[in-house]
């Protein structure tokens, strides 16, 4: 059945019933999952993210590990995430409404830093969640699986349907249009 330890085993697991297996899957994925989809869309992120562990969990019986656990799973994911824009509400989640220094407080330095040091981290903070909001909707997903999913150019070509090269030059203009808008940050 595979290395029980591996993401693929772990499903495989539960698949044939253990749940403690599904519990280890979760707490693996559940921060970088919940992030990919709250730079998505940031209004729906506690529904999207409930909804893609449940296709998860009704998918677990036809599971088979032709992929890594995470490409499978981002791939829900990114179809949950295509279902949701088709239905009409892209518009609504290009404003992040999220308060700048909630966003900032998340990424923010540890707090026995100077103050100054807390605003200047705060500040770079708000301004990559802005850049990173301000990306095409293709570049962005791609980032995000790389970063948050930690996904490789194969799996993330996987998980959204298109062409490695494809990926490949969505990450490439992602990077180079925040390396842009970052460039003072450096």
């Amino acid at each position: 059945m595979g290395d029980p330890r591996t993401d693929e085993g772990l499903m495989l697991a539960y698949r044939e019933g253990d749940a403690s297996a599904f519990d280890e899957l979760y707490a693996r994925h559940r921060g970088r999952l919940y992030r990919y989809l709250a730079h998505q869309a940031p209004q729906q992120a506690d529904e999207l993210f409930q909804d893609v562990w449940m296709r998860v969990i009704h998918a677990r019986r036809d599971y088979e590990p032709s992929a890594r656990f995470s490409t499978w799973m981002y791939r829900i994911a990114h179809n949950r995430l295509m279902d949701h824009f088709r239905a009409g509400s892209r518009a609504a989640i290009l404003q992040y409404e999220d308060d700048p220094d909630e966003v900032a407080e998340t990424l923010a330095a540890p707090a026995d830093l100077e103050p100054q040091a807390l605003a200047q981290r705060r500040q770079a903070a708000q301004r990559i969640v802005a850049a990173v909001g301000e990306l095409p909707a293709p570049q962005r997903e791609a980032f995000l699986l790389a970063e948050e999913g930690e996904l490789s150019l194969e799996e993330i070509a996987r998980a959204t349907g298109v062409g490695r090269e494809t990926a490949k030059s969505r990450l490439r203009y992602a990077l180079a249009r925040l390396r842009r808008a970052l460039e003072d940050l450096r």
